[in-house]
């Protein structure tokens, strides 16, 4: 009997904060930290309601980073993002090059 599996695009997704801390286990207070220290979320958003926020599939797998570094090697917040940036920076970087054809396979 042949199995079905329900999916969605993440790249379409949004999710909310609550959407958010559900599914990378965390609280929202941890999310709303990060968000107020600047690590996600890089808009002001200081005053609004974090009911209101939307977070798009990028600012998934930014937490899901943070997570990682703050967890595995101690790193405080700021260190988490920092590194959370440099990855981004090489992704990007590295997406550049193929596209330009000038990357080594």
């Amino acid at each position: 009997m042949p199995h079905e599996i329900d999916a969605v695009l993440l790249e379409d997704a949004l999710f909310s904060l609550d959407e958010l801390a559900f599914s990378c286990h965390v609280s929202r207070e941890w999310i709303i930290e990060r968000v107020h220290w600047g690590l996600l979320l890089r808009d002001d958003v200081a005053g609004t309601n974090p009911d209101t926020w939307q977070f798009d599939s990028r600012s998934l797998l930014r937490v899901k980073r943070i997570i990682r570094v703050e967890r595995d090697f101690e790193g405080n917040p700021e260190l988490a993002g920092l590194v959370a940036d440099l990855i981004e920076e090489i992704e990007t970087l590295r997406t550049r090059l193929h596209a330009s054809g000038l990357a080594e396979d």
